[in-house]
């Protein structure tokens, strides 16, 4: 026997220290099971729970545009910087003129020229006081004319005195009396005549009419032909130029003075920031949950600490698929952004779909899939008890109770029994 020890004892050794392990476990796990300790808990309890969609998009601004340069040249000046706030309109920076090519040179005479013409043809008033005489005229002659014609058309008649013979008893006598004397209409020769009158007269009158609405408020065919040789010119000389097409921010400078440059150029970068505005996508899955108006909470990991808000201002009416997943784009407005908020900074977007109050509420971390169904453990008597549930809004943290026999000041075991779990049940997958 002494032999039989000697020669087997490691494996003794360590046959004892198995079975003594083995004893640990089954005492540990038989004495907290009883006691109920090893379970994690949490009360259920009543309260509000606000129901949101998460998302992740960049900050742009209202409106952002980058400038280029149009022509090529030696920059002169430069008459703003980054952080400047512009109108539009304002020139930001120039090329030289000696470093321009001809056409934009050349551009200048043509505007001085053009210039003139528009200024003389907007302050020169005699065309339009002859034009207003003429027109006077016309009607005048115009309305003889038509006086003449209508007088051919109205028989008139005027009394007479004549005499007349009668025998009295002291003689043949003369007594006067009145006779009606009927004016016979003109004949066709003379209405022709009239008619032919009264057309030209119109006529002159028309012509006489189109020439003052042409001149009451200035030649207008000859003096948009003139703004236009105006624009043109302009439009070349501010090629040497970079105009600010908006108001707005500068975010972006790069031209210095001396800097040779090609067109095409960058030269800034301007920004409308009086409304900041994030692009998220939402999935097929929740986007009728989202409608204009909601509420939303934004956060920034460039910005510790703080919470910003805003609301929904657009949702997409189409979606867009990308590797078989269909999402629509959500246009967010930042209502309270300061000037820690940048345009390309990246925003965790919480949409607040749902606003709930006086609801049963249940920690996510309990929630079990088991056979096909959501279920909870309840620390009863010590014991895990299983309760089948059905789940309505949830958030990050917490799921609203819609069915089941659970209530408020149930305990829930937030790390059930994995035993419970049998093949292909597991932790809480998606809610009901």
């Amino acid at each position: 026997m002494r032999g039989f020890f000697k020669r087997n004892r490691r494996l003794l050794i360590i046959v004892v220290l198995v079975v003594i392990a083995a004893s640990a476990f089954v005492y540990f796990r038989t004495s907290r099971a009883e006691s109920g300790t090893q379970f994690e808990t949490s009360t259920i309890e009543r309260g509000s729970l606000t129901a949101t969609i998460g998302a992740t998009g960049t900050v742009r601004a209202k409106q952002s545009a980058v400038l280029i340069w149009q022509a090529a040249g030696t920059v002169e000046n430069v008459q703003a910087k980054v952080g400047d706030t512009v109108k539009a309109g304002d020139m930001l920076a120039s090329l030289a003129k000696t470093s321009l090519p001809q056409s934009v040179i050349l551009a200048e005479a043509d505007l001085a020229s053009a210039q003139k013409s528009l200024d003389d043809l907007m302050n020169s008033n005699t065309a339009q006081a002859e034009a207003v005489v003429a027109l006077r005229d016309a009607q005048e002659a115009y309305d003889k004319a038509a006086e003449y014609y209508e007088t051919l058309f109205k028989p008139y008649k005027f009394d007479q005195i004549v005499y007349v013979r009668k025998v009295t008893p002291f003689g043949v006598k003369r007594f006067p009396m009145i006779k009606t004397i009927k004016v016979k209409q003109a004949d066709e020769e003379t209405i022709k005549e009239a008619e032919q009158d009264l057309a030209l007269a119109q006529a002159k009158l028309d012509d006489a009419q189109r020439t003052y609405d042409l001149l009451k408020d200035g030649n207008t065919a000859e003096i948009l032909g003139a703004q236009a040789r105006v624009d043109a010119a302009q439009a070349t000389i501010n090629l040497a130029h970079i105009i600010a097409p908006f108001d707005g921010t500068l975010t972006e400078s790069y031209p210095l003075p001396g800097d040779q440059l090609a067109a095409g150029a960058t030269a800034f970068r301007l920004d409308n920031l009086t409304s900041l505005f994030v692009d998220v996508e939402v999935s097929e899955v929740d986007i009728n949950s989202v409608s204009i108006s909601q509420p939303v909470t934004l956060t920034f990991d460039a910005i510790l600490g703080k919470e910003y808000h805003g609301e929904v201002v657009e949702v997409a009416q189409a979606g867009t698929s990308t590797n078989g997943v269909v999402n629509f784009k959500v246009t967010v407005e930042l209502t309270d952004a300061d000037s820690s908020v940048k345009p390309g900074m990246t925003a965790a977007v919480n949409i607040v779909v749902e606003e709930m109050n006086d609801v049963v509420l249940v920690p996510n971390r309990a929630v079990r899939l088991v056979d096909g169904e959501r279920v909870v453990y309840l620390l009863i008597d010590g014991q895990a008890v299983k309760k089948e549930i059905r789940l309505g809004s949830s958030s990050d943290t917490q799921s609203v109770v819609s069915v089941g026999d659970v209530k408020e000041g149930d305990v829930v075991i937030l790390n059930p029994p994995a035993a419970e779990f049998g093949p292909g049940n597991g932790p809480r997958g998606g809610f009901d």
